[in-house]
């Protein structure tokens, strides 16, 4: 890789780092999970940085929050959110940032195994986040599944659609500029 490419690279991970940091914050409290815009964020990232791209800031933006910025949902940061009842779906974010990107890459771009890899995704982080959050709260699999999963499907997959769009848009120019591999 030369040495404009890294530079544009790493400047594209730093900006997709800092997007987390801006919207990853921004939620809505609608049970112990509360709605917010990081996977959202993680998706479109897919499409600016690519899966290796999206791993090093997703990465970045929880080290980050794990260090104490405020860069969780609901302005908080610390470790604590990380080990506490929903840290199992930030711990999740992570095999969503590779298996969209993997799907991504894979597929060259073609919309409908993207969303495929961004669904697989969610569906892991559910697993994963489900799991945690059962075990720190020693409650029954169907509660966590009211309140962790169900209410946030067509959410997600709003969310989902909207990186997709986005996604398409932004790469384009991005690309022809130059700006983006």
């Amino acid at each position: 890789m030369e040495n404009k490419t890294k530079i544009y690279a790493i400047t594209t991970y730093a900006i997709v780092a800092a997007l987390l940091c801006i919207f990853g914050p921004i939620s809505i409290p609608i049970g112990p999970i509360p709605v917010s815009l990081t996977i959202l964020i993680i998706c479109l990232s897919v499409y600016l940085a690519g899966m290796k791209g999206a791993l090093i800031s997703y990465v970045a933006y929880l080290l980050l929050g794990v260090f104490g910025l405020p860069v969780f949902s609901g302005y908080q940061g610390g470790l604590a959110k990380l080990v506490g009842p929903t840290g199992g779906y930030l711990i999740g974010f992570i095999p969503l940032a590779i298996i969209s990107g993997i799907f991504f890459e894979k597929s060259k771009g073609n919309l409908i195994w993207t969303v495929i890899g961004m669904v697989i995704g969610i569906a892991v982080d559910y697993v994963l986040g489900t799991a945690w959050f059962v075990i720190q709260m020693d409650c029954e699999i169907g509660y966590a599944l009211s309140v962790c999963v169900i209410p946030f499907i067509p959410i997600d997959l709003t969310k989902v659609a909207i990186a997709n769009l986005l996604g398409r848009l932004v790469r384009k120019p991005l690309l022809r500029t130059g700006l983006i591999a």
